[in-house]
């Protein structure tokens, strides 16, 4: 099975921005156009709240909307039920947010993928329950 790539969500907006804050590897990660990337829809809802709060570059919802639409590689991940299962194992990640983007990665692993989170985020990194790329 192929390589997923989750974003979280400060991956997500820093690329978009053109951050320099945002890791080499998940750089190369974002700008291959082979890589296949997935977007749990918390991380989306976030980039969202951000650009609400202005706390971005981002003009507005719209324009993030309208990359992530544009990029056929990403793939919008839903909080489902077998998501939400996941969830329960992960508590060594205590924000549920970052919880939620890492049981969309665990959830890939369980269907047979290889995932990768890309992220900088030291809870998640230090829970060490998927690989990080960044």
């Amino acid at each position: 099975m192929a390589h997923k790539y989750v974003l979280d969500t400060h991956a997500l907006v820093w690329y978009l921005e053109g951050n320099p804050r945002l890791g080499q590897d998940a750089k190369m990660v974002i700008d291959d156009p082979r890589s296949e990337l997935v977007l749990p829809i918390i991380a989306l809802a976030e980039a969202a709240y951000i650009i609400e709060r202005g706390r971005t570059s981002i003009p507005d919802v719209q324009s993030l909307l309208k990359a992530v639409l544009a990029d056929p590689r990403l793939e919008i991940y839903p909080l489902n039920w077998e998501v939400f299962q996941q969830t329960l194992t992960a508590t060594a990640v205590s924000e549920m947010h970052d919880r939620q983007i890492v049981a969309t990665a665990l959830r890939l692993c369980t269907l047979g993928h290889i995932a990768s989170i890309l992220t900088k985020d030291d809870t998640i990194v230090a829970a060490g329950l998927v690989p990080i790329t960044w």
